[in-house]
């Protein structure tokens, strides 16, 4: 079946926050060939950030503390409804999937090594730089490329999300699995993070000032976010038929599925909003064109939104225990 990946998914709330994002550091290395080659690029690790604090990082180096943070969200693929209410046509040129962050290199970092005919690697300044660019007349920049055949899907899709509220603005400060880098934790103490604890053990909390410009925020993302290309002819709409929110996630699957028809020769499916369930169910206008007997208003999106807004603001993050 045609799906998109959680991690696209994530990734794309993410970058709809409209929030300052940490700046990644992109590593390239040069063989003693003279062959530039794309390495991991590395995560700052700093939750001050909301794409950060929201995302997760995972920084692992030699002989350096490896530090790690779950993201708060758990995310789901996107897939179809139903298996018959999907499909996927493959593209008759492959494209190529990137961390790509191009569109705003001057805010991250580029790091470039030169391997020498021992195998030891070490950057190379900013004139040696300069002037091998200028020799191979090539360009290094922030992203991070891999290629392969690519496909395009079209039908009616799904995808969940779980906000754990425990942790969305808790980091750890166990030491045992440490999610902070020791100047990270005392930034983010000089910075108004209060001591507390959650279920999970002793953490810092983003301060309540910092939340209330997040909360919103992210809850437009998760309502309006789109997946994003750099191929201008791929754009999509992708409206958005209904939505549904509640703390059951057996709710949440009740209230907007596919159903099996065989009352034909041939078995086909039919989209279904149950307003029945115990949760909240938003339907927008365009849902009557899909779904038979579904009937939206215009202002579907705008209302889940702020309850979303309401169920994030009234969480007493700083007192779990």
């Amino acid at each position: 079946m045609a799906y998109s990946s959680g991690q696209q998914v994530k990734r794309s709330i993410i970058e709809s926050l409209n929030q300052p994002f940490a700046a990644i550091t992109f590593n390239w290395e040069i063989d003693k060939k003279g062959k530039a080659g794309m390495l991991e690029p590395h995560s700052p690790c700093d939750p001050s950030f909301a794409d950060q604090l929201l995302g997760g990082y995972m920084k692992a180096e030699k002989d350096t503390m490896t530090v790690k943070r779950r993201s708060p969200l758990s995310i789901s693929a996107m897939r179809p409804l139903h298996p018959l209410l999907g499909g996927l046509e493959m593209e008759s040129e492959g494209e190529a999937t990137a961390f790509d962050r191009s569109n705003m290199a001057q805010h991250h970092n580029v790091n470039v090594y030169i391997t020498d005919d021992k195998g030891k690697r070490q950057k190379i300044d900013d004139n040696d730089l300069d002037e091998w660019l200028s020799t191979n007349n090539r360009s290094l920049g922030a992203k991070y490329y891999n290629p392969g055949k690519q496909s395009r899907a079209t039908g009616l899709f799904v995808y969940d999300i779980a906000i754990d509220l425990r942790t969305l603005f808790c980091v750890s400060t166990n030491k045992l699995e440490p999610e902070l880098r020791p100047e990270i934790e005392e930034k983010l103490r000089s910075e108004g993070w209060i001591e507390g604890q959650n279920v999970f053990g002793k953490c810092l909390i983003c301060p309540q000032k910092r939340r209330e410009e997040i909360i919103p925020a992210l809850a437009k993302a998760i309502v309006n976010w789109r997946i994003t290309s750099n191929q201008a002819r791929t754009f999509s709409l992708m409206e958005t038929l209904a939505i549904a929110i509640s703390d059951n996630a057996n709710q949440i699957a009740y209230a907007v599925r596919g159903e099996l028809r065989d009352d034909t020769e041939k078995a086909r499916a039919v989209p279904r909003i149950d307003e029945n369930v115990k949760a909240e169910v938003f339907i927008t206008p365009i849902a009557s064109g899909y779904v038979a007997g579904a009937v939206g208003t215009a202002d579907a999106l705008d209302r889940a939104e702020q309850a979303l807004i309401d169920r994030m603001m009234s969480f007493d993050y700083e007192n779990q225990i």
